[in-house]
């Protein structure tokens, strides 16, 4: 039995039909058709559906659709800019080198968004805790921090 659910999504209202036992990582990509968040490990493990909820990273293919009732969802789509330029930080990751075969991308930068909706400069230490629960199998990670310190101090 499919229910309403309305809650905001990257800066629009949204009211859409759920059923019940969705995630939000599958209403995202196969109702709504927002591709950017990817289903690696459907665990919780790899973070490469992690988008950002009310400013807190999480893993959308375990977190429950109905549960976004009411809050704020931002995903990789909802960080570009209007002009049609990329947001800093995907730009940093440009930058960096930090993006190679491009899977985990999306959500290491939602993590690295995450962290820094809270902590304007954080330290490397900080920037490897926030980006834990993100697996790459390209880069050695060297390259993402580099990218994310970057970007938090506005270079």
């Amino acid at each position: 039995m499919r229910k309403e659910l309305s809650f905001v999504l990257n800066g629009e209202e949204v009211s859409v039909e759920v059923e019940p036992h969705w995630t939000l990582l599958y209403l995202l990509r196969e109702v709504l058709e927002l591709k950017g968040s990817k289903e690696g490990c459907g665990y919780g493990e790899c973070g490469a559906c992690t988008v950002v909820i009310d400013g807190k990273a999480v893993n959308s293919c375990i977190f429950p659709a109905m549960e976004a009732e009411g809050r704020n969802v931002l995903t990789i789509e909802g960080l570009l800019p209007k002009d049609g330029s990329l947001h800093p930080l995907q730009q940093s990751f440009v930058d960096h080198g930090a993006v190679q075969c491009g899977f985990c991308s999306p959500g290491m930068i939602m993590s690295a968004y995450g962290l820094l909706q809270e902590k304007a400069e954080p330290t490397d230490e900080e920037i490897k805790e926030s980006i834990e629960g993100n697996l790459c199998r390209c880069t050695g990670y060297i390259k993402i921090v580099d990218a994310i310190r970057s970007a938090a101090k506005g270079e």
